[in-house]
């Protein structure tokens, strides 16, 4: 069925349920109740009242009384919060209405509550945002970054080959694409395709999107969207737990293992710490019909974290470091341009081997290291001043197939390309007191100074730059309405370096430009709510778009960049409606995006030849671009504890400039899922099994002979899960999980893998993963 069929189809189900909904009756269950210090019995002020996993919630008036209305008859679980006092959290099983009185403990550290503000400000509130987090997050252990977020409507990724894959938001990716790692903004060399982050997903307890720009809180390069990488919070004061995650793949018979440990000091109240590793080993990747030559993979990573509080002051420090060697599939570096074409009109890689462990030339080490330091105070006026600062350094080393003919050279193993990137940021953010009790925002400062050291052949100079920028967010929240508008000025220097005819040249660029943002959010009901955001933002280029002139072995491409490059200028707006009702939920958003002297990585006639081999050759250019599509996702328990869901992505990108479509544009999909979830029985419990299909259409809309080879067929991937939780003790549980991918070992093709030109993509793949919760 076309894509046109799918997306009207999901319209007119999505128009009959809202009709549906407008006929049947309001749900009319309350809970009431009064919120008091536990010592002295005096009513709290102010404390949050909410129902955990909505967004319902309700502050406490001058007497401690809160009321949450209009709910639905079922289970619920309460939680009651506010600065200064322990969480409490309670069920009820909701027929009619219900008192539940809260009697909360004061405390003096407390660190819940100053990160769930923190992320409150943060996140733009009136831009749809998707956590991956809890059960959905474990799913995806042992997997990157890219490929943990596939599961999020809106969301691809930018493939080169199947071990390296980096997100791509409603068709944008690499610098459109900001990643916050731990709430600081991970520098490393995302310009290429190939260039994966060096992030560790098991960091993380949760994996926020930010679709759209958000470049008013978080710069002017998160033109795309925002991925919010967060850990747990710090164990203050707490006794020590951990957990152990094993993975097994059946494709690269890859192995993956991953601890955390954490608590507090019982000799040093206000403080907690944690430590965390994972080692990940695997090899040749196998197709439905063959492997795939020198793609084995290699990971080791740690990181360290630790936190003291005392009464408003608390401090952070964290340190993290990633270590991988991929191996790049040897049939991409190809002898001649003959040898070339052959390859991809036979649709056959020359090279072919069996599995093995060994990572050979040609391949690519990268090592990223993050310290950072973060101090906060939160005043006893209400205003909190938070100062981070931290140091990035991205070691990355790219191997060629063939070593130099000199043999005393090659001994030496030498990388053809090298890349040291450092990186200094400082951040200055002011929250300020709530005024009239609905007006939040904050102030706040940004810099950037980096600089890259180049070695080998050139592709792109050495360089140094500096960032600065200066934002200010308002927000009103009322009961029914939460508005924000936010404007931002950035200003970037960049001085590069390099030798042209054994001379040396040294280029300058200034760039500076506003972001602005306003939106709004709507909550009609406890269950229904709309957001729209409007806002401009500005990328500029950087230096591989300016300067790249060579072969990009990672890649298995020649890049050619343009030093008249302009910045890019985008008009953002975005819209979306969500209902939540305890059987079912539908959310819908659409989204247009213009951008002004867009970039991006053009396809050349003919392939070329050099010294190292023959390469696709693609040059950085710029044209008028606007980006348009929408999102749906829904869920419907039709019958008990048996949902079916629903992800739909559809998305146009046209070249308004030449009048035309764009290439490497993702096409449209359609994610359909089956869940069943079991009864609790014994010591067993979350017991599911899920049947899924993935349907990738055809990428029709590309400009004639404009790729070296036509966008592949449209495909249609299958699925299973299964997955329980065994209680071993009151202090220990393990979680099973069972995945299947390609569970037909189809033979298929992704548009957005750049190996596309060489090979099929990953055949079936199985996985076990497991993981052991100890402690309290």
């Amino acid at each position: 069925m076309p894509f046109a069929r799918y997306l009207l189809l999901t319209v007119v189900l999505s128009l009959h349920s809202l009709m549906a909904l407008a006929q049947k009756p309001a749900c009319e269950c309350f809970v009431k109740g009064i919120v008091k210090d536990r010592h002295t019995g005096q009513p709290i002020i102010g404390a949050t009242v909410l129902i955990v996993g909505q967004s319902n919630g309700v502050f406490t008036d001058e007497h401690g009384r809160y009321e949450l209305k209009n709910l639905c008859p079922g289970n619920y679980t309460l939680e009651c919060r506010i600065i200064g006092y322990n969480p409490f959290q309670q069920k009820v099983d909701l027929t009619a209405g219900h008192e539940e009185n809260f009697n909360l403990l004061e405390q003096e550290v407390h660190l819940h509550d100053v990160e769930i503000t923190a992320h409150r400000t943060d996140a733009p509130s009136s831009q749809p945002l998707t956590m991956i987090s809890g059960a959905d997050l474990d799913k995806t252990r042992g997997q990157t970054l890219g490929e943990s977020l596939k599961g999020v409507t809106g969301v691809t990724t930018l493939q080169t080959g199947s071990s390296i894959a980096k997100p791509v938001i409603h068709g944008l990716h690499s610098n459109r694409v900001l990643i916050m790692n731990n709430g600081i903004r991970q520098e490393g060399q995302q310009w290429g395709s190939e260039h994966a982050p060096e992030i560790d997903p098991f960091i993380a307890t949760r994996i926020s999107v930010v679709k759209g720009a958000a470049g008013v809180r978080y710069g002017s390069d998160a033109i795309g969207g925002v991925i919010l990488v967060e850990p747990e919070e710090l164990p203050v004061d707490k006794p020590i737990t951990g957990e152990l995650n094993a993975v097994g793949f059946s494709n690269g018979r890859q192995g993956v293992l991953s601890g955390t440990v954490q608590g507090g000091l019982n000799f040093v109240k206000g403080f907690g710490w944690r430590a965390q590793g994972t080692i990940k080993r695997g090899g040749n990747i196998r197709t439905p019909n063959y492997f795939l030559d020198n793609t084995g993979i290699s990971e080791n990573n740690f990181s360290l974290a630790a936190g003291y509080r005392h009464k408003g002051l608390g401090i952070d420090v964290f340190y993290s470091r990633f270590d991988t060697q991929i191996g790049i599939f040897s049939g991409s570096h190809i002898g001649s341009v003959t040898d070339l074409l052959n390859v991809i009109k036979h649709g056959e890689p020359l090279i072919k081997s069996g599995f093995s462990y060994a990572i050979n030339r040609p391949n690519q080490n990268a090592t990223h290291e993050l310290l950072k330091a973060e101090t906060h105070y939160h005043f006893n006026d209400g205003n909190r001043l938070q100062w981070t600062i931290a140091r990035q350094y991205n070691n990355r080393n790219e191997f060629d197939l063939h070593r130099p003919r000199n043999d005393s050279i090659a001994a030496l193993n030498h990388p053809e390309l090298s890349f040291k990137l450092t990186s200094l940021t400082n951040d200055v953010v002011w929250d300020h007191k709530p005024v009239a009790g609905k007006i939040s925002g904050q102030v706040g400062v940004s810099t950037l100074y980096q600089y890259n050291l180049m070695s080998g052949r050139p592709l792109i100079p050495n360089f140094n730059q500096f960032n600065i920028g200066l934002f200010w967010i308002e927000r009103l929240v009322t009961s029914k309405w939460e508005l924000e508008a936010g404007l931002r000025y950035d200003y970037r220097t960049l001085k590069t370096y390099r030798i042209v005819n054994r001379e040396k040249i040294a280029n300058h660029f200034d760039f500076g430009n506003f972001s602005g943002t306003a939106g709004a959010t709507r909550n009609f009901s406890e269950r229904f709510s709309a957001r729209v955001n409007v806002g401009t933002t500005w990328r500029a280029p950087n230096v591989s778009e300016l300067f790249s002139d060579g072969v990009h072995h990672g890649a298995a491409a020649y890049e050619q960049g343009d030093a008249s490059l302009q910045p890019e200028k985008a008009l953002n707006s975005i819209a979306s409606v969500k209902y939540l009702a305890p059987k079912w939920s539908l959310e819908v958003g659409g989204y247009y995006n213009y951008i002004f002297d867009f970039i991006y990585l053009k396809p050349q006639p003919e392939p070329i030849l050099t010294i190292r081999g023959a390469f696709p050759y693609f040059k950085y250019t710029q044209t008028d671009a606007s980006f348009k599509g929408i999102d749906v996702s829904g869920s419907w328990e039709f019958v008990k504890r048996t949902t079916v869901s629903s992800k739909l992505t559809y998305l146009r990108v046209y070249d308004e400039r030449n009048d035309g479509y764009l290439v490497m544009i993702p096409p449209n999909r359609l994610d359909n899922a089956l869940k069943y979830q079991f009864a609790d029985r014994g010591k067993w419990k979350d017991g599911f099994i899920s049947v899924g299909n993935l349907l990738v259409a055809e990428q029709k809309r590309v400009p004639a002979n404009s790729d070296f080879m036509p966008p592949p067929k449209a495909y249609s991937l299958w699925s299973l899960q299964a997955g329980a939780t065994l209680k071993i003790s009151d202090k220990q549980q393990l979680e099973i999980g069972v995945n299947v991918q390609n569970v037909f070992n189809t033979v298929y093709r992704d548009y957005l893998n750049r190996f596309r030109y060489y090979t099929d993509d990953m055949g079936r793949n199985a996985s076990l993963r497991l993981k052991w919760k100890f402690g309290a």
